[in-house]
């Protein structure tokens, strides 16, 4: 492929499967916000099977909203954070080891990937953890974010990654899902993004215009209601 494409997996998708066969890297839910031992373990063994790197993708604690609230302050506290992923890599790691597999990066997960890409002091206790656990992880986070200073002053390797069914703010975040156009549904409308910012190293924003990003590896949802079309097109893309 000329880049990498990321898919979160492990999250009780009937369509991972059917998935795997056009990705890279799969980021691999650790049961905070979705899955348990046996879908990891399912998981790990369809990468394995379709020679796709396997990542960790840690979250708050919360099964109920699917990870996707803010609980700094309102269930965690900062100082907690580097625990949480520490046990989760632990969780994962361990059905990595049944099969012989090694552990290749590490991917927050929604409501924590959006904190650490604008909050320095949770992209620190984030990047402390892997440090702690393996400093040969790399970090994947959104492109230009402070997450990419921290991983640096920790010595970790950041990959700066892209989104190919969210839409971006003139800031270069994404649009938050509670607003509207968050979510790119048109497979013409997600191909021309990957395109453009693979390509030219362009994506357009809210509002009209467009910003300067840094592509090293796209996400794909595996959630999405048309994960399985989009990866099949975004491979015709890259490969």
């Amino acid at each position: 492929m000329l880049i990498d494409l990321n898919c979160d997996m492990g999250e009780g998708m009937d369509s991972d499967e059917a998935i795997f066969p056009f990705i890279s890297s799969a980021n691999i839910s650790c049961g905070y916000h979705a899955g348990d031992a046996d879908t990891m373990r399912r998981t790990v063994e369809l990468a394995l099977r379709h020679h796709v790197a396997v990542g960790a993708h840690p979250s708050y604690p919360d099964r109920a909203n699917f990870g996707r609230v803010d609980m700094l302050g309102r269930g965690v506290e900062l100082e907690e954070i580097s625990g949480l992923i520490v046990d989760q890599l632990i969780r994962l790691q361990a059905i990595c080891d049944e099969f012989g597999v090694e552990l290749h990066h590490v991917k927050p997960h929604g409501a924590l990937y959006n904190r650490a890409a604008k909050d320095e002091q949770v992209s620190t206790m984030i990047c402390r953890a892997i440090r702690e656990f393996d400093p040969s992880l790399k970090l994947y986070g959104l492109s230009g974010s402070v997450m990419r200073t921290a991983a640096k002053a920790h010595g970790l390797v950041f990959v700066n990654e892209v989104f190919a069914d969210r839409t971006y703010q003139p800031d270069g975040s994404l649009t938050p899902r509670t607003a509207p156009d968050a979510l790119i549904e048109d497979p013409a409308r997600c191909r021309a993004q990957v395109e453009k910012m693979v390509k030219e190293g362009r994506v357009a924003v809210a509002g009209g215009g467009e910003i300067d990003i840094l592509a090293e590896t796209i996400c794909l949802h595996g959630d999405g209601a048309h994960a399985v079309e989009f990866a099949k097109m975004i491979f015709t893309v890259i490969a």
